[in-house]
C-alpha cells in the first residue's frame, strides 16, 4: 500500500513533467482507436447499405462481374434474357420477380458539360427504377421517370451539384447519348458512401444501357412467406440449372462487403503502422522522461531505500507510475480517437465520400485495445529506468545527486550497436544483389530493421561525434553561450541519442520514401523518353472504356497522321507444353509498334500485326518454351478458338507494358462477335510533322463534349505521373507527421527535464553575469543541435534505405535512381526550425528562474 501512495505522490507531484509523456500516448493511441473506429463505420455503412439494397435473391448472368471487379471492356454489362423473369416467377417460393438493368460503364454531365458523377472513388450507376429500390431510396421530389426523356438522380447528387427538377442531364454510354430531363429526386434511407445513382424507365435504360430492349442485368426476387432465402435459393437452382448466377441477400452483402474490405483493410493496416512507428518513438520519450525523473529523484530514491524500502519497491513504484501514465494517456488517447474518427468522417465526406455520424461505431474492443497498447507500451517504456532506480545504492544516493554513466555498460552497447549495424548494412548490400525481387525484399526488409536498432543502440556514441561536427558549423559563432549549448548537448550522451532517435526515425521514413518516389519518377520519365514515340495519349482518368463517338470525334480531328486503337481481350492460351493459361491480349492496331517502341529478342514486332500473328515476352516464351514460329492456340473469351502464329518475342525488361501479348485488332475482330469486341482503354494519336501545337489543340477541342477522357502530350503525361506520386507522399508525409510531432514533443520534454535538472548551474551562471536573454538562446541553441543531429542520422538512413530500395526495385524497371536533394536539405534545415519551436516553453521558463532560489536548489 505505501508504494501505491508513494506512487501516486510521485505522479501527482510531476504531472507537469509527465503532461508532454501523457500527450504523446494520447496521439498515439488516438491513431489506433481512430483507425478502428473510423473503418468499423465505414463497415457499417457499407454493410446497411448492402443489405438494403439487395432481394431475397439476385439472378444474374454467369459471366457478371464481381462487386470488385471493373466494368466491362466493353461498354455493356453481361445480361440475361427477360423471358427469365418468367421461369423465375413459376418457380416454388416465389413471390415477385422483376428485372432490373444497371451499368456502371457511364458518364453523366450537366448543361454546362461538368461531370457529375461521383469523384471520390465510388461508383456512377444508372438504371431503371423497380420496386426493389423502394427499400433503400424513396422519392421525396417529384416523380419516377416514365419516358425516354426524362431522369431521376439521387439527393446527394442533386445536393452537390446543385440539380433542380427540371435541369438536362447527359448520359455518355457506348450506344449513344441519353438526354433526358430530370423528373424527380430520390433519397437514400441509409448512408449512401458517395455514389451517383441515376434512374431511368426500364425500356430507355435497356436500349441505353444494353443496346437493345428484352433483356437485364439481373433478376429481383422476393421469398414467398415462411420461405427462406436459402430454400428458395435451392428452388430457384432447380428450376432454372446451372445457366445463371444465383445469390441470397446476405451472399450479395458478403460480396459487397468482399469488394471494399481489400480497400478499407489496406487504409487500417497503414494507418495502424503509421501509429506504431507513433508508438515506437513515443517510447524514446517515455524512456527519456523516466530516465531523468529517476536521476532527479536521486537521494529521495536513497532515502527510501536507506529506511527499508527494497529494490523491489523501488522498482515497483516507477512502474506503478508508469501504468498510471498509460491509463491517463490512453483514456484521453481514446477519447480523442473517437474526435479524430468523426474528423476523417468530415474529410471523406468533403472528397465526395459521405459518411454519417450516425453510423458511428465504437466497439467495445476499441477502448480495451487502446487502453492495453497505451498501458503495456509506456510500462515496457519505463522498465530500464525503473530497473536502473531499484539498483540506486543507499549511500551512493545519499552522496550524490545523480547517478554516472556506467562505462563498461556503455562499451558492450556500443559494441552491439556496431554489429547490429554492420548486420543491417550487410543486409541492405545483399538486397542490392539479389537476382530475384522476392530474395532481395527479405534482406532490405531485415536491413531496414537491423540498422534502425543499430543506430538507437550506436545513438549515445554518434551523438559525441556529430553533435561536435555540427557544433563547429552551427554553434561556434555564438561564442561563450554557444560552446556552453554544445556542452549541454554532450553532457549525457545517452539523453542526446535518445532524443534525437525519436526524430530521427521519423525522418529516415521521410528519406526514404523520397528518395524512392524521386527515382519512380525519373525511372518512369526515362522509359517513356526510350519508348513512347506517339505524339499524345488518350485515356480516362476512372478506367471508363472510350465510348465509339468519342473514338471517332479523335479520329475526325484534323493535324493528324494516325490514330492508334488499344484494347485487352481476354482469352485462354494453350501453349506448345500442352498448359492452357488465361492472359490478357492486347489488340492494336499496326501504328502502335510506332507508338510503343519495344525491343525484340526474336522475329519482327510488326509482323505480330499481320493476319492471325501474335507477340509474347521473353519472359512467357521461356517459361513455355515457346519459340518464333510457332503456333499457340487461343480461345477468345466470348468467342471462337483461333491458331495464332508467334511472329515475335519482345523483351520484358521495360516497365511500359511488361509481359505484353500484341495482336492486331483486326485479327480479335475475326474471332470476336462485334457486341463482345471490348472498347479501347486507351488510344494513341501522332502528329503530322511540323503541327504537333495544332494538332494538340484539336484533339482536345474534339473531347470537349467528353470531360471523362484525358488528352495528354507527353510533358503532360510525365507531370501527371509525377503529380500522382506527389499525392501519394504527401498523404505518407502527413500520416508520418504524427510521429514527428510526438518526437519534438521529445525535445521538448527533455529540454524541461533538463532545465529542472539544471536548476542550480541556471542560477549559478545567472550570478556570474549570464543575462536572460543568453541563457534562452543557449537552450534554443542545445536543442537546435539536438535536432539537426537527429535529422543528420534520419536522413542519412533514410538515404540508404531509399538507395537500396531502388537497387532492388531496379529489377522490376525502376532503373533510375534519385536523390531528391531539395527535399532533403529543405527538411534538414526545417529540423533547425523544429529545435527552436521545441525550445521555446523551455527557453523561456529558464529565463524566468529566480536566481537566488535557483542557487538554493539542493
Amino acid at each position: 500500500m505505501t508504494v501505491v501512495k508513494t506512487s501516486v505522490r510521485n505522479f501527482l507531484a510531476h504531472k507537469g513533467r509527465m503532461a508532454l509523456s501523457a500527450v504523446a500516448v494520447l496521439l498515439s493511441v488516438a491513431f489506433v482507436s481512430g483507425t478502428l473506429v473510423f473503418t468499423d463505420t465505414m463497415n457499417t455503412t457499407f454493410d446497411k447499405l448492402f443489405a438494403s439494397t439487395s432481394s431475397d435473391v439476385t439472378v444474374s448472368p454467369k459471366g457478371a462481374a464481381a462487386a470488385d471487379e471493373a466494368p466491362s471492356q466493353t461498354g455493356k454489362p453481361e445480361s440475361l434474357p427477360a423471358s427469365v423473369v418468367g421461369r423465375v416467377e413459376k418457380s416454388p417460393g416465389v413471390k415477385s420477380a422483376e428485372g432490373a438493368v444497371s451499368s456502371m460503364s457511364v458518364t453523366v454531365v450537366d448543361t454546362e458539360n461538368k461531370n457529375v458523377g461521383a469523384t471520390s472513388g465510388a461508383p456512377t450507376i444508372a438504371g431503371n427504377w423497380t420496386d426493389n429500390d423502394l427499400r433503400s431510396m424513396e422519392i421525396t421530389s417529384g416523380h419516377a421517370p416514365r419516358g425516354p426523356t426524362e431522369v431521376m438522380v439521387d439527393a446527394d447528387t442533386a445536393d452537390k451539384h446543385d440539380l433542380k427538377l427540371g435541369d438536362e442531364l447527359r448520359t455518355i454510354v457506348v450506344t449513344g447519348d441519353l438526354r433526358a430531363k430530370i423528373v424527380g429526386i430520390a433519397t437514400f434511407k441509409v448512408t449512401n458512401p458517395g455514389a451517383t445513382i441515376l434512374y431511368f424507365d426500364t425500356e430507355t435504360a435497356q436500349r441505353g444501357l444494353l443496346g437493345e430492349t428484352g433483356l437485364f442485368t439481373q433478376i429481383n426476387v422476393v421469398a414467398d412467406d415462411g420461405v427462406s432465402d436459402a430454400r428458395l435459393k435451392a428452388d430457384l437452382a432447380g428450376s432454372l440449372g446451372g445457366t445463371y448466377k444465383l445469390q441470397t441477400q446476405k451472399e450479395m452483402a458478403d460480396a459487397g462487403r468482399d469488394s471494399v474490405g481489400s480497400f478499407l483493410d489496406v487504409m487500417k493496416y497503414a494507418m495502424l503502422g503509421f501509429a506504431g512507428i507513433a508508438f515506437l518513438v513515443g517510447i524514446f520519450l517515455i524512456v527519456n522522461t523516466f530516465s531523468m525523473l529517476v536521476a532527479q529523484r536521486t537521494r529521495e530514491i536513497g532515502l527510501m531505500r536507506a529506511i527499508g524500502s527494497s529494490r523491489r519497491q523501488v522498482n515497483g513504484s516507477v512502474l506503478l507510475e508508469a501504468v498510471l501514465l498509460g491509463i491517463v494517456g490512453s483514456i484521453t488517447g481514446v477519447a480523442a480517437g473517437v474526435g479524430l474518427a468523426v474528423g476523417l468522417m468530415e474529410l471523406m465526406s468533403s472528397m465526395g465520400m459521405e459518411l454519417s455520424t450516425q453510423d458511428l461505431t465504437v466497439k467495445w474492443t476499441t477502448p480495451v485495445i487502446g487502453l492495453a497498447l497505451g498501458v503495456v507500451v509506456t510500462v515496457l517504456a519505463a522498465y530500464i529506468p525503473a530497473r536502473r532506480a531499484g539498483k540506486i545504492s543507499p549511500m551512493a544516493a545519499l552522496r550524490d545527486a545523480g547517478t554516472p554513466a556506467d562505462g563498461r555498460a556503455g562499451r558492450i552497447r556500443g559494441t552491439i550497436g556496431l554489429i547490429l549495424t554492420g548486420g543491417g548494412a550487410a543486409a541492405l548490400l545483399a538486397s542490392t544483389r539479389a537476382e530475384k525481387a522476392s530474395e532481395g525484399s527479405l534482406f532490405l526488409g531485415g536491413g531496414v530493421v537491423l540498422t534502425l536498432i543499430g543506430f538507437v543502440v550506436i545513438g549515445p556514441l554518434l551523438a559525441g561525434f556529430f553533435v561536435r561536427i555540427l557544433s563547429t558549423v552551427v554553434l561556434r559563432g555564438f561564442g561563450p553561450v554557444g560552446r556552453m549549448a554544445e556542452r549541454n548537448a554532450l553532457r549525457n550522451p545517452r539523453r542526446t541519442g535518445a532524443t534525437g532517435a525519436a526524430l530521427m526515425i521519423g525522418l529516415a521514413l521521410v528519406a526514404c520514401l523520397s528518395v524512392v518516389g524521386s527515382s519512380m519518377v525519373a525511372s518512369a520519365t526515362d522509359e517513356l523518353d526510350k519508348t513512347v514515340g506517339a505524339d499524345f495519349i488518350i485515356q480516362s482518368g476512372t478506367g471508363q472504356p472510350i465510348v465509339p463517338q468519342a473514338q471517332k470525334a479523335l479520329e475526325q480531328a484534323p493535324g493528324i497522321a494516325h490514330v492508334t486503337e488499344y484494347k485487352m481481350v481476354e482469352a485462354k492460351l494453350t501453349t506448345p507444353d500442352g498448359k492452357t493459361v488465361s492472359e490478357d491480349l492486347a489488340a492494336a492496331d499496326s501504328t502502335y509498334a510506332q507508338d510503343l517502341r519495344r525491343e525484340t529478342v526474336a522475329g519482327e514486332l510488326s509482323a505480330a500485326y499481320d493476319k492471325d500473328s501474335m507477340s509474347v515476352g521473353d519472359t512467357f516464351a521461356e517459361e513455355h518454351g515457346v519459340k518464333v514460329g510457332d503456333e499457340l492456340t487461343v480461345a477468345f473469351k466470348g468467342g471462337e478458338s483461333a491458331k495464332l502464329k508467334v511472329a515475335a518475342i519482345t523483351s520484358d525488361d521495360v516497365s511500359v507494358d511488361k509481359g505484353a501479348k500484341y495482336t492486331s485488332t483486326a485479327t480479335a475482330e475475326r474471332y470476336l462477335p462485334a457486341e463482345k469486341m471490348p472498347k479501347n482503354v486507351i488510344m494513341f494519336a501522332a502528329a503530322e510533322d511540323g503541327k504537333e501545337k495544332e494538332a494538340y489543340a484539336a484533339l482536345k477541342d474534339s473531347l470537349a463534349a467528353y470531360p471523362q477522357y484525358k488528352v495528354q502530350d507527353q510533358t503532360d503525361f510525365k507531370q501527371d505521373l509525377k503529380d500522382q506520386i506527389g499525392q501519394l507522399l504527401n498523404i505518407v508525409y502527413g500520416l508520418l507527421g504524427l510521429a514527428i510531432i510526438v518526437a519534438v514533443l521529445g525535445v521538448v520534454n527533455t529540454l524541461a527535464l533538463s532545465v529542472v535538472e539544471r536548476t542550480r548551474e541556471i542560477g549559478l551562471l545567472r550570478a556570474i553575469g549570464l543575462s536572460r536573454r543568453q541563457l534562452r538562446r543557449m537552450i534554443r541553441l542545445e536543442s537546435v543541435v539536438i535536432a539537426l543531429f537527429g535529422a543528420l542520422l534520419g536522413l542519412g538512413l533514410g538515404m540508404g534505405w531509399g538507395t537500396a530500395a531502388q537497387k532492388l526495385l531496379a529489377l522490376e524497371g525502376l532503373e533510375v535512381l534519385e536523390i531528391p536533394w531539395p527535399t532533403i536539405i529543405g527538411v534538414f534545415v526545417a529540423s533547425a526550425f523544429v529545435g527552436l519551436f521545441a525550445a521555446l516553453v523551455p527557453a523561456f521558463r529558464a529565463g524566468r528562474m529566480n536566481v537566488l532560489n535557483a542557487i538554493a536548489t539542493d
